[in-house]
């Protein structure tokens, strides 16, 4: 049961809550950054963990950050697992002294451990609650939230069927920040110092970087250099000592891509994860990819996620165990093909959702002025 506090002076007023990873983290930022720019005076605050990347990232972008002590249940048995309890008390309480001063009018959760307790508290004290759902398979997080919820976005049509109230889904797409932005191929390409007359492979497995993809980029980059083409590759900061030895004229290697934009421009094939940003981006711009799910994540999402492109012919899906024997076949047989790259890159942006931020921040402020 919901109770309210009261009078309260401002009408828009906006908690979010979502983190752990930028998966979870950057549609959050990209939906309250709309509703900054729309209403410069609405208050917005972020509730997230410190040691995360919303600990990091948040205050640099000018919004008001709150930490509160919580850390997910980890699938192996460590200590950690024991305070585990005590953390979940802790946080919920913390959340409702948040809630308690800042008295939202809306909370937005977009996932991860820490929208749990922060949610369920803004709910509690009578905020209007908006969940963003980026997974095909929904997390756990927003499955417990369902019944607080008002509206449940969603970024695949898959996820509806393991909602039990289908009056509050709405199939509005994963929110990315709007500048991500084409930019044109010449200038993409002066970007990594490489030529129009050779295809470009795009290589991603996430700001970290993903050891059993990297490994398979290894064991090809050199073959597919001799095969003609450029690459992008993005290795991680874990991994990039490893592997700078291996660049070349053609074949461009960095810990991190800042301007992805350029490199998601200059290339004509992806070969990524499948965490719900690098998918909500490759959809909106249209993107042709091979995507290799990552076995490492809770419920085997990455798979989910992929596998509702493949099954619309929108992505090539590669096992995380198939990788290192297939990378090179795969990548030649399909950089090449023109007419392959054609349907993928259609049926990719038939499916990409590019007002997702837009409709969520637009619906978050009509429930703040009822």
């Amino acid at each position: 049961m919901r109770f309210g506090l009261g009078s309260n002076d401002v009408k828009y007023k906006f908690l979010f809550a979502g983190g752990g990873t930028g998966g979870h983290l950057f549609p959050a930022v990209a939906v309250a950054e709309i509703i900054r720019d729309k209403i410069p005076a609405a208050e917005i605050l972020f509730v997230g963990t410190k040691s995360k990347i919303e600990g990091r990232v948040v205050p640099k972008l000018g919004f008001n950050f709150k930490s509160i002590w919580i850390k997910g249940f980890s699938r192996k048995l460590t200590m950690e697992n024991l305070l585990f309890p005590l953390k979940i008390i802790v946080s919920i309480f913390q959340s409702m002294l948040i809630n308690l001063k800042f008295k939202p009018k809306v909370a937005i959760g977009s996932g991860g451990y820490v929208a749990g307790p922060a949610i369920f508290s803004s709910a509690i004290f009578g905020a209007k609650i908006i969940l963003i759902e980026q997974n095909s398979f929904p997390g756990v997080t927003t499955r417990m939230l369902e019944k607080y919820a008002d509206e449940i976005h969603i970024s695949f049509d898959d996820s509806k069927k393991y909602f039990k109230n289908q009056a509050k889904i709405r199939l509005t797409g994963n929110p990315i920040r709007g500048k991500l932005s084409e930019v044109k191929k010449p200038e993409a390409l002066d970007k990594f110092g490489f030529v129009s007359s050779k295809r470009i492979l795009l290589i991603l497995g996430g700001s970290l970087g993903a050891a059993s993809l990297n490994e398979a980029a290894a064991n090809s980059v050199k073959k597919l250099e001799e095969a003609g083409l450029q690459i992008i590759w993005q290795t991680g900061n874990l991994y990039y000592k490893r592997y700078e030895a291996l660049s070349s004229s053609s074949i461009w290697i960095n810990p991190f891509i800042d301007e992805m934009n350029y490199a998601y421009s200059a290339c004509n094939l992806l070969l990524a994860r499948s965490g719900a940003t690098t998918i909500a981006e490759l959809l909106a711009l249209g993107i042709p990819s091979i995507l290799v799910p990552s076995p490492n994540v809770a419920g085997n999402h990455q798979y989910f996620n992929a596998k509702s492109l493949e099954e619309k012919n929108a992505a090539v899906l590669i096992e995380d165990k198939f990788i290192k024997e297939k990378l090179f076949d795969s990548v030649i047989d399909l950089i090449f093909n023109d007419q392959k790259l054609r349907e993928l890159s259609k049926n990719a942006k038939s499916m990409a959702k590019p007002d997702a931020a837009f409709i969520i921040a637009g619906n978050a402020i009509k429930l703040a002025e009822n």
